[in-house]
């Protein structure tokens, strides 16, 4: 049986840092955290267990393209059907792209990360190799699905009564063969009578539902300009999605409807922070009791290193709380970690305890910047890098070893 022995471990869905005597794992199941005294202070280092990392927003598919996006605006990097990432993919073969995504499957890996949320384009093709790559490496990918093409011109959707061509119903279909989901780019992608066919159809075959809103202005007005209404009360009324994602220009009045539908929302700071877009309210969101996830959105704006998120969320929070205190650092990491289960379930649990999923991550707190931390939940949020993630599994398999690390065996 593999184990780590004298380490501290992030305990509990309040992933409170303890002394922790011996942490063992057989298969993929935790059957031994031996936990000791409380711990936020070290003198001289040591290895810290946390739970493995969720990646709640990613677009995979453009990883292949680093940096892409830069000098373009949202509509000119990632509109359909002429934006670049659209472009660029298409002219890709299977034999060149899918090396790409498993590449960045593993480098996640190796960042601590052990699930991501996808929002895959390209069809039931892009879902597919998604799921190849996935097997591949052992990250958990939830792959949400999108159209290939476009599936109305703009005539059908200022009119907004056409319901999905019987060739989309046939790919939509076939995307739910193979995907966890579906996501399309915005709500004004679709007609409200195609939305409530998505809808109807994700609910009976058990699929879950994403969309983005509110990345700018533009998703609201464009709307209300063609609906009368904006494109958050849209999602909530025709598609019921388990996820919106961005929230960059939500106001008082969309962050309390937000909050009192229950939805989990996704923050994506750094890729909005790339495109110039304002950034997400956090400090709201928090206070208003939304359960809150954080993604690296797409490849072509950021490394899909959710370590920087975390870093860069937890900084932007404190600017908007304007408070030596708050937020809690644990509140940021909860947004990586624990606050992924009302989403996921089953062994999704995004904590440590006896009897739960052996997924975790294993870090190097003997590292000079980390090894005399005074709060530890702050040092890793907000200092660990790639460089200290000496281990990372899920479900017991180890996705990522440094080779300098190797757990005892009883």
């Amino acid at each position: 049986m593999p184990e780590i022995r004298d380490c501290i471990v992030l305990q509990g869905p309040a992933l409170a840092p303890h002394r922790c005597g011996r942490f063992a794992w057989r298969d993929d199941t935790i059957t031994a955290l031996e936990v000791g005294a409380p711990c936020v202070r070290l003198e001289a280092g040591a290895l810290v267990v946390i739970p493995g990392l969720y990646n709640s927003h990613t677009h995979m598919g453009d990883s292949c393209l680093p940096d892409g996006a830069t000098g373009l605006t949202l509509e000119q990097g990632f509109f359909r059907p002429h934006g670049f990432k659209y472009r660029e993919l298409a002219k890709l073969t299977r034999e060149e792209h899918l090396p790409h995504v498993i590449n960045h499957l593993r480098y996640m890996a190796r960042t601590g990360t052990v699930a991501h949320l996808d929002f895959r384009e390209q069809g039931p093709y892009g879902s597919e190799l998604l799921r190849a790559a996935a097997q591949a490496t052992g990250v958990d990918s939830v792959i949400l699905g999108q159209f290939n093409g476009v599936p109305f011109d703009d005539a059908a959707l200022a009119a907004n009564h056409t319901p999905l061509p019987p060739d989309s119903r046939r790919e939509l279909e076939a995307i739910m063969d193979v995907a966890d989901g579906f996501s399309e780019s915005t709500m004004n992608d679709l007609t409200d009578s195609a939305w409530r066919e998505i809808r109807e159809l994700t609910k009976q075959r058990g699929k879950l539902r994403a969309i983005h809103c509110l990345e700018n202005a533009g998703y609201r007005d464009v709307s209300l300009a063609r609906t009368g209404r904006g494109d958050l009360v849209r999602a909530l009324e025709l598609f019921d999605p388990d996820i919106i994602v961005h929230l960059t220009v939500a106001n008082a009045a969309e962050i309390a409807l937000l909050a009192a539908s229950g939805k989990t929302g996704v923050l994506n700071p750094r890729a909005n922070a790339n495109l110039g877009l304002p950034l997400p309210p956090v400090r709201a969101l928090l206070e208003a009791g939304i359960n809150l996830l954080l993604g690296t959105d797409n490849g072509l704006l950021n490394s899909p290193n959710l370590l920087a998120e975390l870093d860069f969320t937890y900084k932007l929070a404190k600017s908007q709380y304007g408070d030596a205190l708050a937020p809690d650092p644990l509140a940021i990491l909860r947004m990586a970690t624990v606050n992924i289960r009302p989403v996921l379930g089953g062994d999704h649990h995004g904590q440590l305890a006896t009897g739960l999923p052996a997924t975790f991550v294993v870090l190097d707190f003997h590292q000079p910047h980390l090894r005399a931390t005074r709060h530890l939940p702050a040092s890793v949020v907000t200092r660990v890098t790639p460089e200290d993630v000496l281990a990372t599994y899920r479900l017991g398999r180890e996705l990522y070893r440094a080779e300098k690390f190797e757990p005892a065996n009883t």
